[in-house]
This record gives structure tokens, sequence and C-alpha cells, in this order.
């Protein structure tokens, strides 16, 4: 299991596989390289694949007694899905296999100060799925107050990762990722997700305090390892 604590590089070196959440979830992904996402999470040892919800019973079938966990995102990318339908789409995948929500946050009633609201959507999706769900928040989208107004109402209702972005409006910082770990206390994980491809990226939220990297570039990060590794370029 992994720590929850920000990791150095002085520390040893990262088993950065350990840390992705592999992800396709471009609206035009077709089934040969969801295919493919299967074959890559399994030779590389990531702990999940993240894919449209369409796709999830496909992926269960071929991920089948693997340790890859199937992950999906329920009111992706913009989380003004009215409650109902974010949990009939969470239920729904759960009943075909998924194990991981990345669950979009309804920012326009963060930012209307409808917090009760929030709270109990999250909440009742993180009682009546049982499984691990992770809270996107946007942090692109937020001031600071935001952020912690928003995290703390996710670990309230008992998520277990706060997110940072759906990477459609924005990616993840270090700075965020080390404001997430400081409010989660070590409570939940941080995942750190938009915009990460290279390893140097991936190393600085993990140093931030990130437990999670998603990224769509699994691929190309275990090759840019490997060539490290090599000595090459």
């Amino acid at each position: 299991m992994l720590s929850l604590e920000p990791k150095g590089l002085a520390d040893g070196p990262i088993n950065l596989a350990e840390y992705i959440d592999h992800t396709l979830l471009l609206p035009m992904v077709t089934p040969e390289e969801i295919d493919q996402g299967c074959e890559i999470a399994l030779r590389y040892g990531f702990p999940t694949f993240c894919v449209p919800p369409c796709y999830v019973p496909r992926v269960v079938e071929r991920l089948h007694g693997s340790p890859v966990r199937v992950s999906t995102v329920v009111g992706f990318p913009l989380g003004t899905n009215t409650a109902e339908v974010k949990l009939y789409e969470a239920q729904l995948a759960v009943e075909q296999g998924c194990r991981e929500l990345d669950v979009r946050i309804n920012l326009a009633w963060l930012k209307a100060g409808e917090l009760d609201r929030l709270h109990a959507e999250i909440a009742q999706l993180v009682e009546e799925t049982g499984v691990c769900v992770k809270a996107i928040l946007e942090t692109a989208q937020l001031t600071d107050e935001e952020k912690k107004l928003a995290a703390e109402i996710c670990m309230d209702a008992g998520v277990a990762f706060l997110m940072t972005s759906t990477g459609w409006m924005g990616g993840a910082t270090p700075a965020d990722v080390q404001l997430l770990w400081q409010l989660s206390r070590g409570r939940v994980g941080v995942k750190a997700s938009g915009g990460i491809r290279t390893v140097a990226q991936a190393e600085a939220m993990i140093a931030a305090g990130a437990s999670r990297i998603g990224t769509s570039w699994g691929l190309e990060l275990m090759r840019e390892l490997e060539a490290r590794r090599a000595g090459g370029p």
C-alpha cells in the first residue's frame, strides 16, 4: 500500500508505475485503443485503468483476474448532471464491475454556496456505491479558499481521494497538490491529474504529496523511465 506522505527523490527511487491511474477518456477513443490500454496497464502493473462509462464492461472482461482495477468517471467532465443521474451512473458502473470512481463535483453549487447540496451528493455516492470515490475539484477554476472549502466538504462526505482536475479546464500543479495534501492531513489520498506528460512532472507531483497520478501518457512515462535507466536521452 502506498504511503500518503510526500516522497522526495532523496528518499530513494520512486516506483512510478505504482502511482499511475492509466487513463483514456477522450470522446473519440476507439475499442482498439481501449484494448491496447488494457495491455499497457497489465504490462506495467498500473493500479487502475480509467475509461469512459461505455467501455466499463469491455475492460472488466479483459482485466478479469488481474490486479489492475477498473475505474471510470461520473458526471464527467462538467459535473452539472443532477445528483440522481450521477448516482445512477455510479451504481451502474459498480454493478458492471468498476471498483473506483472519479466523480466531478458540482462547481456551480460550490460557487453559489449550496454547500449542503454538494455534500449530500458526494456522501450519497460514497455510501451507496461502497467503492473508492475520488472527488475531482477542478482546482484550476478555484480560489485557494474555494479549494479548502471543497476539500473539507468532500473529505467529510467520505471520499478516498481529493483529485485536482479533469484535464479539460486546466491541469494539476505541484502547488495545488501540496495544498490538498496539507488539507488532507493524511486522511485521504491526493490524485494529481491533467497535463502530466513527463517523468519530471510526475515526480514533482509525488514530491508535493500525490499518491496517484492520473495520465493518458502512462506508456510514454514508462518508456522515458526505461530510456533514463539505459542511459539514453
